[in-house]
């Protein structure tokens, strides 16, 4: 999972919101495994907010939750931290990323690799109308790798077949550097 904010929350700073969403997610049945450190990481897309707060958590899931449940669970637990879906990559109190499942691939190969490849441009204007696992982004983003390799750093894409490590040493230096660890 993948956990982010860059408003407050009840006059909270982000980093409050995070650890109570991690208690939140053990109230709501989730073992939380690992918990990676707090980074300042600089808000995507550039120029749309104040910058995130961002953690990674490897998660261990009720064995009886498939996916969807999973996830609405997850939107559950950021409507509560008062989470509004209103604009697509737009502020937030809140954001719980379903990043992988173990090795799932939803809801299939082709869509998956497809969603992934998608050009930088197209990203920005499409997005999926069902979960897509791996997220297709996980591979692009230095605020969500660099958490997860603190918590998951030789998990593997079941896709690519790259780790963690391998997928955050592809990303270019200035977008690793640009995560502080708070």
């Amino acid at each position: 999972m993948a956990f982010g904010a860059n408003l407050p929350f009840e006059s909270a700073p982000p980093e409050t919101t995070l650890a109570k969403a991690r208690a939140a997610m053990e109230e709501e049945g989730f073992a939380v495994r690992r918990f990676s450190r707090f980074y300042a990481t600089p808000c995507f897309p550039a120029g749309a907010g104040p910058d995130y707060v961002n953690a990674a958590a490897l998660i261990e899931v009720p064995i009886e939750l498939d996916a969807e449940s999973v996830l609405a669970q997850l939107h559950g637990i950021e409507a509560r931290f008062g989470r509004k879906r209103v604009q697509r990559w737009g502020m937030r109190t809140l954001d719980i990323d379903l990043l992988a499942l173990g090795d799932s691939v939803l809801p299939d190969a082709a869509t998956q690799d497809e969603w992934r490849k998608l050009a930088p441009e197209t990203q920005a204007r499409a997005a999926p109308d069902r979960l897509i696992l791996p997220h297709p982004r996980l591979q692009d983003r230095a605020f969500v790798l660099v958490p997860l390799a603190d918590v998951a750093p030789d998990w593997m894409h079941p896709r690519t077949g790259l780790t963690v490590r391998q997928m955050l040493a592809a990303l270019p230096q200035t977008d690793r550097d640009a995560v502080k660890s708070l």
